[in-house]
């Protein structure tokens, strides 16, 4: 039987795992590392990081399974990798969650045109996106700019550590907004636009395409026996949403990651050019989706448990168990709505439906009845609302909803978000996520499967289902309304402050 190993270069490590050619997981390894945040709203982190992360547990598995076939790259989406001619990393890369790019979208508005952009790249200009990136390094750090030789993205640059191979793939590079993803291939207009240079960009392949073998050197640092091959892979919401089945225009995969989710594949001509939602390609060849994002979906409870949960932290390593565990626990013991306490979990701006860069986190309604439950709950249900903002997008019919990420763990959270979305969240068996996805597609270019498609019906189970709550219903409508009303409330707060 053959081996093939998905890696998940995400926001706070690295995951690697080990299937076989049915996928199941069989051995995985993950290596954490930093988030720099050098001033407000930035958000940074060494690329060889993410390297030293790869080839630590590449080491791991090979100890037990030394002859690996294939390879998958997934990655958090937008980062910005630079290097110069000696293939030297010239600064930190600026990842998704960075937002210091404000003046730089207004710069892309000005010069491309709002229209025009969207008209290229499926999508408004957007601060989060890499061509903002790139730009702010052109305005901010002339000298660092003047050496580029090379512009990838975070799992790209893996790519090209392990195979010398300089390549992106398209559903990972339609989220840097310089691919026209109607043509697929990088906008000469855009590039020529800002004066950048045409080979500082990599060449595009299919996801389930073999991108280049691993090299010598590395097969003997990690302690492989095998030639090993790696395929294009894809960005992390399609690589996750092909590790759960989400292929077809009926599926929507709501990921509860750092940020949140909501995914539905679609075909070119499906492509609804006046809604705010983000459009990029699928890892399934002709194939796109759309995308609605919330920013601070686990970032908000990580935040909220690093910061104000000292007591629920201690009380973790007291008793052995998980502290977002027990703080679901005690979310649980305050009642729908949080007894009127809302929260907006812009702590990195918002991407839908509002792309305001400006946004931030607030609490509103803290009364002195208020209780640290009433917290707890409100970020659960804060998230779901925007969630939920999101959901709204999407053309109204009857979806097959499927939810994965760390945060699909807690049921309570499940629940709060099928109660809002009032449809059931189905969650399959397995729980490997875009390291699944891109094994797959490591499959598929090995013709163990004929297609992306053969192998997802075969691989990937139900697990279970939550229901919504309909007595949460109206509780939630009139909740979610004021979260609306809020963000109205505030825009130019959020603008002016």
């Amino acid at each position: 039987m053959n081996y093939y190993i998905g890696i998940d270069i995400g926001t706070s490590s690295t995951k690697s795992v080990v299937f076989n050619s049915s996928g199941v997981a069989l051995f995985d390894s993950t290596c954490e590392y930093e988030l720099l945040t050098p001033n407000p709203s930035w958000a940074e982190q060494r690329p060889n990081d993410w390297f030293n992360a790869t080839i630590s547990t590449l080491k791991d598995i090979a100890k037990k399974y030394p002859t690996i076939k294939g390879i998958g790259l997934s990655g958090q989406m937008h980062g910005l990798v630079i290097l110069d001619k000696d293939d030297n990393v010239l600064r930190n890369s600026i990842i998704w969650c960075d937002n210091r790019t404000v003046k730089e979208k207004e710069e892309i508005e000005k010069i491309i045109g709002k229209d025009k952009i969207k008209s290229i790249t499926g999508n408004e200009a957007m601060a989060p996106f890499t061509l903002a990136k790139l730009l702010w390094v052109k305005n901010n750090e002339p000298e660092i700019y003047s050496k580029i030789s090379k512009v990838m993205l975070p799992k790209d640059y893996i790519r090209y550590m392990l195979t010398g191979e300089f390549k992106t793939e398209y559903s990972d590079a339609s989220g840097m907004q310089m691919v026209d993803i109607y043509n697929k291939c990088f906008s000469k207009e855009i590039i020529n636009a800002f004066g950048f240079k045409e080979e500082w960009f990599p060449t595009i392949v299919e996801s389930y395409e073999i991108s280049g073998y691993v090299k010598p050197i590395i097969r003997n640092l990690v302690g492989f026996d095998s030639n090993t091959f790696v395929v294009g892979g894809a960005g992390d919401q399609a690589a996750a949403a092909i590790g759960s089945g989400i292929i077809n225009p009926n599926d929507i995969s709501v990921v509860l990651g750092s940020s949140g989710v909501v995914f539905n594949p679609i075909k070119k001509e499906q492509i609804n050019p006046n809604l705010p939602v983000q459009v990029f390609m699928h890892a399934i060849p002709d194939t796109y989706h759309i995308m609605g994002v919330t920013n601070g979906c686990g970032l908000s409870y990580k935040w909220y448990k690093e910061n104000l949960c000292n007591y629920e932290i201690e009380k973790s390593n007291r008793e052995n168990k998980p502290v977002y565990e027990i703080l679901n626990e005690e979310a649980s013991l305050s009642i729908p709505g949080s007894n009127g306490l809302l929260y907006l979990p812009y702590l990195n701006g918002e991407r839908t439906p509002h792309n305001d860069p400006y946004a931030t986190g607030v609490f509103i309604g803290i009364r002195q009845s208020t209780t640290k439950n009433d917290f707890t709950r409100a970020i659960l249900e804060g998230v779901a609302f925007s969630l939920r903002d999101c959901y709204e997008m999407l053309d109204k019919k009857k979806y097959n909803v499927y939810v994965s990420g760390g945060g699909a763990k807690g049921k309570l959270w499940r629940e709060i978000i099928a109660s809002n979305l009032k449809t059931p969240l189905y969650r399959i068996e397995q729980s490997e996520g875009g390291a699944l996805g891109v094994a797959i597609l490591a499959m598929v270019a090995a013709k163990e499967y004929e297609s992306i498609e053969a192998a997802c019906k075969s691989i990937i189970k139900i697990k279970d289902s939550t229901s919504p709550n309909q007595t949460y219903y109206e509780i939630y409508d009139k909740q979610y309304l004021a979260f609306r009303n809020c963000y109205k409330s505030l825009k130019d707060f959020f603008k002016n402050n």
